[in-house]
């Protein structure tokens, strides 16, 4: 029997190596591979090494060498067929019934793949030729090497209509399969056909092997859209497929990580600064075909994504997506990055260097999925914790891997237990401090209740700038800290970075503050936030005020961004102003009644005007 090459590289890559012969053998991993003592002759000392990125088996000792069907030929004594089946079976593949039709269906695949092949050719040829300078400037204005260039093959499809069309069947490639290839698209009016790329640069998709299957297209001018794929066609499923993945594949047995980007110039910008470790998904948000492709080169890929809600909610929906797929050892990562930056950015202005720090703070998915559940809730009342508890027990259920789940629910309990406090049992990020220090008031200057100061990025810079340089207060403050929801990436993420140093038993100064923050890749932040003009806005929040004053300026600040967050109304503004120039405890009482009526169903969104610059914006 016959079987297709797409079918045997779906049987090898539903299963590692090690795995099929670890069930005859016993194998110890040393470094990149496996290695034990050969099945095929007899010997006291390990010989027999099995790589599982390269695929195959070899024996230093005996010379025997191949793949996961020929180790089932031998040890089996089975026919090439029959190891196929065996492993396509045990791996819950259906095999293919061999019919005229399939054998004719396998070598028009065969064709298609000379077609794309073909085209990959001409397209780096009209990008290389006295016609290319637009497509080739594009390229030096994004800091793309010509190695680099030629390297992923990449192309220019010309302006005019037709031109890869003719260019194509003047070769012998008939339009049929240049439909079919997804390079030509037929009018549903029935008018004639007409190149589906033109006027873009061309970022061929390879598939596991190497092959090209598709084309990823950036605009050159005002077209939309800016990037155009390829459509699914027989060769090319946008589901299962990762920009990069042949090469990343190769290069995967000396990485620390395993980066996924979002798009191909992020990929060749890491590429080029000796990050070859690196992948894409093709305009769509990591599905779970694409995470057991990551996973046959990295236990544990990091995903690199904006700092903002945006990257945050995507985040949660890959973590979620992974959860029933967890295995021991198999995991993911999250790495946020500054706002308004990508990975590209990043290199060319810092060098790979500063990525490579980013992705060393990265996230676990634990504690993605932790965040994602209490992100905006309110858990003051036992019936909203219980819906709490339920969510993350119906979280860990999904897990089908019975080890990692168990572990997982101690991890949620923990989580649960230590994020309330006190006998009433409020929750940290939701419930006001009510113990307020009497006679504590803020400086008029500082306007809290109106202007810039209204907006949750200017109080939430005062809250951090405020422990930054007053590091005892980083320890007795954790609590509250634990508790703010932080409006602005970049803040929540020196806040977590804050929490992380005070658990430690290192005694905290300003240079011990800096330097960790530094280290997690906010030294860029740190300097924005500590510039004169923000550091200046009130003589508490400088190093040589008291800390005592310090303290009190700092829980005013985080009573008054609480209770802003929920109080509303216009007409409720005068108390709000008025708290923020004298906050003292008649005016938190005053309005944390306004506060309870508002959460009664009474009131409107507060309407402040909200001015100035905001830290997100400065990057």
């Amino acid at each position: 029997m016959v079987f297709s090459s797409d079918f045997l590289d779906q049987v090898r890559g539903s299963v590692q190596l090690s795995n099929v012969i670890g069930k005859r053998i016993k194998l110890v991993q040393r470094g990149g591979e496996f290695i034990g003592l050969c099945p095929f002759h007899s010997e006291k000392t390990p010989s027999f090494t099995v790589n599982d990125d390269k695929g195959f088996y070899h024996c230093f000792g005996c010379e025997a060498h191949g793949s996961h069907f020929d180790f089932l030929m031998r040890v089996e004594n089975l026919s090439f067929p029959e190891a196929v089946e065996q492993l396509a079976i045990a791996s819950g593949i259906p095999v293919p019934v061999e019919t005229p039709e399939a054998r004719s269906q396998a070598a028009r695949r065969a064709s298609l793949y000379e077609v794309m092949e073909t085209a990959a050719k001409w397209f780096a040829h009209q990008l290389w030729d006295r016609n290319g300078d637009r497509g080739q400037k594009y390229l030096q204005s994004r800091g793309v090497t010509l190695d680099t260039s030629k390297e992923f093959k990449l192309g220019l499809a010309p302006k005019q209509r037709t031109a890869l069309k003719e260019a194509m069947t003047k070769l012998g490639i008939g339009e049929e399969q240049l439909v079919e290839a997804g390079l030509v698209i037929t009018p549903e009016d029935g008018g004639p056909s007409f190149d589906r790329f033109r006027n873009r640069i061309l970022f061929p998709i390879s598939d596991v092997r190497g092959r090209t299957i598709a084309f990823g297209a950036r605009a050159l001018g005002d077209i939309e859209p800016k990037y155009l794929n390829s459509p699914e066609t027989t060769l090319f499923h946008k589901g299962r497929t990762l920009y990069n993945y042949a090469r990343a594949r190769r290069f995967s047995g000396n990485i620390e990580n395993l980066l996924v980007v979002e798009g191909y110039m992020d990929v060749l910008s890491l590429y080029q600064s000796g990050l070859t470790h690196v992948v894409a998904p093709l305009g769509t948000a990591v599905g779970s075909a694409q995470l057991e492709l990551l996973w046959r080169i990295a236990p544990e890929p990091v995903l690199c994504l904006d700092g903002d809600g945006a990257g945050q909610r995507a985040a949660e929906r890959v973590a979620h997506r992974a959860l029933p797929l967890l295995k021991a050892g198999q995991s993911l990562r999250f790495a946020y990055l500054p706002w308004g930056e990508d990975p590209d950015t990043i290199v060319r202005k810092q060098g790979h260097s500063a990525l490579t720090e980013l992705v060393e703070c990265a996230s676990p998915l634990s504690d993605v999925l932790w965040e994602g559940a209490i992100r905006d809730g309110d858990f003051q009342t036992p019936e909203r914790r219980a819906a709490l508890k339920g969510s993350l027990d119906k979280l860990s259920g999904q897990i089908t891997d019975s080890l990692v789940r168990g572990y997982y629910r101690e991890f949620f309990s923990s989580r649960f237990k230590d994020f309330f406090r006190g006998n009433r049992g409020e929750a940290k990020r939701t419930a006001p401090r009510k113990g307020m220090p009497s006679g504590a008031r803020l400086p008029r200057s500082l306007g809290l209740g109106s202007g810039a100061a209204a907006s949750p990025a200017a109080r939430e810079r005062l809250l951090v700038l405020t422990l930054i340089n007053h590091p005892p207060l980083v320890s007795k403050l954790s609590e509250e800290l634990a508790g703010i929801q932080f409006a602005t990436p970049e803040l929540d993420r020196i806040a977590r970075a804050l929490l992380e140093v005070a658990s430690t038993e290192v005694a905290l100064d300003a240079s011990t503050i800096r330097h960790h923050l530094t280290q997690c890749g906010l030294g860029d932040v740190i300097e924005l936030l500590t510039h004169s003009e923000i550091g200046g806005l009130e003589p508490w929040i400088r190093p040589d005020t008291d800390d005592t004053k310090a303290e009190q300026c700092w829980r005013h600040v985080l009573a008054l961004h609480r209770l802003l967050s929920v109080v509303s109304s216009t007409e409720r503004r005068e108390a709000v102003n008025a708290l923020a120039k004298d906050m003292t405890e008649s005016g938190l009482a005053r309005l944390r009644a306004m506060q309870a009526q508002w959460e009664a169903g009474e009131g409107n969104e507060l309407d402040i005007e909200v001015n100035g610059p905001q830290l997100g914006s400065q990057g």
